[in-house]
């Protein structure tokens, strides 16, 4: 069947609802271009404002999943889990993590975004190893889930195409913080790998497209509605993003930092969230008994060295430089100049803005204003400082790694992010709820 567009986006936009046809034609569109990019933009602004019933989002998200391939992975033996992230400042989980799991005996075919509006992107992370490749054909990508564990891509025109296409638009749009296209978006790739079960990271907090735990909850019964309905449990857990990740932010640091995590070390949260999305991954693929179980198994391969070299067989088998992961310093590229950021006063870090250190980093060009903009891997930020600490007049806050680019933008950004006060409470845990 024919529709006109415009019919379709006023409909969405007076609240009416749209048919599976009408839906379905709609996606169509957005795949083949006969939809134009101001049209689809319409629509998506519609979404934002109306959004879609239960029925039209399992509808929206199967036409998207069948946009392009829906993968066959059934010919390998091992259980296949993936995670996803809703997008976070500092959020380089995947990194450590996909090996971690991999080298507990789970495939993880991992298909990835770049960075959106203030939040990295796995693969601009991934690229800042030299030579690494994400352009890899499917043949290829089932290969390597099959003998290594792993693969992390990004979306080929093979896999939910329509996707590629809404998801630049969102970006530029201001479209991103809609529930029903995250959940989609997330969805229609994640089906698309032939997955068994995912894992989501819901991010809350200043520095997540989810401001509040609400928001994010209604987010997880979305993904977790669209998982049953494809016959694929989800597991929801519920992550603070009211501050950074780790220490780092910016495409080659946060590989640094995860390389650490890789190897034991890193900072105390970026452990803990590997360590627990990984158990909840183990227990999914039924090789874990528990979550704690899985989690002490994750706790295993970062500390023997196993999970590590997991990464670097990958990143050789993706193009890359395996040294990385012996030689971070060496490997990675570094900015040509780094300044510091200063506290102005004494006392206690009361909180660290996580939105305005993601979009300081952006200025700098570790990530994209617009959907055409390049990336500087060498470039962000590194934290000083966490929550709760004490520092004086002078102790550095922040360090700006820069190319001379958005530097004063970035500075009054960073500077103004770090709130200092007389008492603190430094948080115990990034986990906030596990919804199964």
């Amino acid at each position: 069947m024919s529709f006109l567009p415009q019919t379709l986006i006023r409909k969405k936009r007076d609240g009416v609802p749209l048919s599976e046809a009408e839906l379905r034609f709609f996606i169509a569109g957005v795949t083949d271009e006969s939809i134009s990019a101001y049209q689809v933009s319409a629509m998506l602004m519609a979404i934002y404002f109306r959004g879609l019933s239960d029925s039209e989002l399992a509808t929206w998200a199967d036409a998207m999943l069948h946009s392009g391939d829906v993968l066959d992975l059934s010919q390998i033996k091992r259980p296949k889990v993936d995670k996803h992230s809703t997008g976070g400042v500092g959020d380089k989980i995947s990194l450590p993590l996909a090996p971690a799991v991999a080298a507990c005996g789970v495939a993880v075919p991992m298909v990835s975004g770049r960075g959106l509006g203030h939040t990295g992107g796995t693969l601009d992370k991934l690229e800042s190893i030299p030579g690494f490749s994400v352009n890899l054909d499917i043949s290829t990508f089932t290969r390597l889930v099959d003998t290594l564990g792993l693969c992390l891509i990004g979306q080929t025109g093979e896999i939910a195409p329509a996707d590629k296409r809404l998801y630049a638009l969102r970006d530029v749009t201001a479209t991103v913080e809609s529930i029903p296209l995250i959940a989609s978006s997330i969805m229609s790739k994640k089906l698309a790998e032939g997955i068994d079960a995912l894992v989501l990271d819901c991010k809350v907090g200043d520095g997540a497209f989810m401001k509040d735990i609400e928001q994010a909850r209604k987010l997880a019964l979305a993904i977790q509605v669209i998982g049953r309905a494809a016959g694929k449990p989800v597991t929801a857990v519920l992550t603070d993003m009211n501050a950074p990740i780790g220490k780092m932010i910016g495409n080659a640091l946060e590989v640094a930092e995860s390389i650490e995590v890789l190897h034991g070390g890193g900072p105390e949260d970026t452990r803990e969230l590997t360590v627990v999305l990984g158990g909840e991954m183990l227990q999914a693929a039924g090789v874990a008994s528990s979550a704690e179980d899985g989690q002490r198994r994750i706790e295993q391969v970062l500390d023997n060295g196993a999970a590590a070299q997991c990464f670097a067989r990958l990143i050789e088998a993706q193009g890359g430089d395996p040294a990385v992961v012996e030689r971070a310093d060496k490997v990675l590229p570094k900015a040509k100049s780094v300044e510091d950021i200063v506290s102005t006063r004494a006392g206690k870090v009361c909180s660290i803005a996580a939105q305005d250190v993601g979009v300081a980093s952006l200025w700098l060009g570790a990530g994209r204003r617009r959907a055409e903009d390049g990336v500087d891997p060498a470039v962000g930020i590194e934290l000083c400082v966490r929550v709760g600490d004490t520092v004086e007049v002078g102790t550095p806050l922040a360090r700006l790694h820069h190319n001379d680019k958005g530097v004063a933008e970035a500075r009054e950004l960073a500077g103004t992010a770090f709130a200092i006060g007389e008492t603190a409470t430094r948080p115990t845990t990034r986990v906030l709820e596990v919804l199964r």
